[in-house]
């Protein structure tokens, strides 16, 4: 049980809990008024530049937000989320989805804000939501919320305690979150360098004639990918025939697996979300692939890459490609790694990026001697492992540091933290 006595959270503001504007900001005015989302405000509650549109200023009128306002996000997956409107963000309003808390002169504003960061909060938040086809918790549940209701003396003693400590562990998740960055950096230049450049700083380099790559050793290869490669394709056997996915044991390799290749630690693929089966591969366009066969995300996750540890097949979203004596595919994995900037000027699509099979054949690459590429992939897998050692430490430093941050705050809105208030 709380320290203190306890109120509805809509006891502390000074009218009812009031839904944003239902309207589209689809302008860039800088004389209206901003239109706030949720979005626009990062973890430690500050205004990310840039993202504002705005609205007119007679849809805006009655959605203003004055210094001290608390948003709510009452639906979609932000939802329980919240900000503190500061003036100098200068003239705003708020999206339909957010709910507008002014709190009381009784009570501090960013008290209140605290403890919508607590644990207990977001435990009410669990036990209210609607399930529908999106998740909200609506004004009038927000508004039953009970809050721990201490002294106002005491609310401004919390806030500036936690104004201050939360200042402090931000400051170090930010430069946490800075180091990861550079190794990132570090591990991308790693990959870039070892297969444009080679290993030897000392090798004679010429031309590659490619625009992607500048200068190669003098020694390497270029070509058309498929010079070195097979290019193949997936394809999803029909959903419409049940006999098709019955006795399914076939690796199948789809979208819902690529979740394993965005962060590019691993090199290999697992164990896939579906299977298929032996007479839907037979009835398909879809091929049983070879070990080794690396694959390439050509649809709405471009780019992300990875090699088949076993005989695999694959949904038609990739472009898979089965190497020849000169290729390695742990050496093509990584010029697919390095290849990002390249990808990205290729892809079309305005809803979902796709690297077409032109684009996708037509690729040109630098190709060592095959027991050079082995030498490259062996450093460039030793050298990235340790980077990546390090990112999970850092990872799990974050970690700690962000549940010490909710832990902090759940314990001083609650009154179980002494030095605070006297306890």
């Amino acid at each position: 049980m709380s320290a203190f006595s306890e109120i509805r959270l809509k006891f502390t503001s000074l009218e009812p809990l009031k839904y944003g504007a239902n309207a589209a900001a689809e302008f860039d005015d800088p004389d209206w008024p901003r239109f706030v989302r949720i979005t626009d405000v990062d973890f430690a509650g500050r205004l990310r530049e840039g993202t504002f549109r705005s609205l007119p200023p007679d849809i805006a009128q009655p959605y203003l937000l004055s210094e001290g306002d608390i948003l709510l996000a009452r639906s979609g997956a932000t939802v329980g989320k919240s900000f503190i409107y500061k003036k100098d963000w200068g003239d705003a309003c708020y999206a339909g989805y957010l709910i507008r808390l002014r709190a009381s002169p009784e009570f501090n504003a960013r008290y209140i804000y605290w403890y919508l960061q607590s644990s207990r909060y977001w435990a009410d938040i669990d036990s209210n939501l609607i399930q529908s086809t999106i998740q909200n918790v609506s004004a009038e549940r927000f508004a039953n919320f009970n809050v721990p209701s201490p002294s106002i003396e005491t609310q401004h003693q919390i806030a500036r305690f936690l104004d201050a400590k939360t200042a402090q562990v931000d400051a170090l998740i930010e430069k946490k979150r800075a180091l990861l960055d550079r190794l990132a950096e570090k591990r991308r230049a790693l990959i870039t360098r070892a297969v444009t450049k080679g290993l030897n700083p000392a090798a004679p380099m010429k031309p590659s004639g490619i625009d992607w790559l500048g200068d190669i050793p003098a020694h390497w290869e270029t070509g058309n990918i498929r010079r070195f490669a097979r290019m193949k394709t997936g394809h999803t056997p029909s959903r419409s025939k049940p006999e098709y996915w019955d006795d399914c044991t076939i690796p199948w390799f789809t979208l819902a697996d690529v979740w394993q290749l965005r962060d590019g630690t691993r090199w290999c693929l697992e164990e896939t979300a579906e299977k298929i089966s032996e007479l839907g591969l037979a009835n398909s366009a879809a091929e049983l692939l070879p070990a080794g066969t690396v694959v390439f995300s050509r649809t709405a996750s471009v780019g992300y890459s990875g090699i088949m540890p076993v005989s695999m097949a694959t949904s038609q979203d990739f472009w898979n490609w089965v190497c020849g004596p000169k290729l390695s595919p742990e050496y093509l994995l990584l010029l697919f790694r390095s290849m990002t900037q390249k990808f990205e000027e290729s892809t079309s699509g305005s809803t979902h990026k796709t690297i077409y099979q032109g684009i996708a054949s037509g690729l040109e690459i630098c190709v060592p001697p095959i027991e050079e590429q082995r030498a490259i992939s062996t450093h460039v897998f030793v050298s990235a492992s340790v980077i990546d050692r390090t990112s999970s430490k850092v990872r799990q430093s974050i970690a700690k540091m962000i549940e010490y941050r909710a832990a902090l705050i759940t314990a001083a809105v609650t009154g179980r933290l002494g030095g605070i208030n006297g306890n």
